[in-house]
């Protein structure tokens, strides 16, 4: 008797470790996007929450991470680097996925208030914004008017807000 309790438990033990080394899903998804040579993985954000929090909060970016931000409409957007750790690039990109304004921003003190924030623009309508690691956009050597070429799954699509 006390051999099959034993067993069970061990049984239950081993079905708890499993679970907690399963990976967890992530809130976003990710989208394998060739930026000039280099090939980034970049999660995606299409929600407002998703875009609101943006790389907030990370402590580092991957060389080959990032973000893609999706719009449903190309109009003028700004971004601010709010509670950031690092610094990060950003990608401005017209509906036709050609460059249309780019900045490296820097990191602020955590708790600046939302209205004291550097402001960093499109200068043009924007559908897309790519944020990557600090430093990137140096060494890809890219221009306003490049084309970074992606397709967005159908499934992201309708996510899109």
């Amino acid at each position: 008797m006390a051999y099959k309790q034993l067993t069970h438990q061990l049984l239950l033990l081993m079905a708890v470790s499993l679970i907690a080394c399963t990976p967890q899903q992530s809130d976003t998804d990710t989208l394998a996007i060739t930026i000039g040579k280099q090939q980034f993985n970049l999660e995606t954000a299409v929600t407002s929450n998703q875009r609101y929090q943006g790389l907030s909060d990370r402590k580092e970016i991957a060389v080959d991470g990032g973000m893609l931000f999706v719009f449903s409409d190309a109009k003028k957007r700004t971004f601010v680097m709010r509670k950031c750790y690092v610094p990060i690039d950003i990608i401005f990109l017209d509906p036709g996925q050609r460059i249309v304004a780019m900045h490296a921003m820097t990191v602020e003190p955590y708790d600046t208030p939302e209205n004291q924030l550097k402001l960093y623009p499109s200068q043009w309508p924007a559908m897309y914004a790519i944020e990557l690691a600090g430093g990137t956009l140096e060494k890809l050597k890219l221009k306003a008017g490049d084309k970074i070429p992606f397709e967005l799954p159908d499934a992201l699509k309708r996510q899109v807000q």
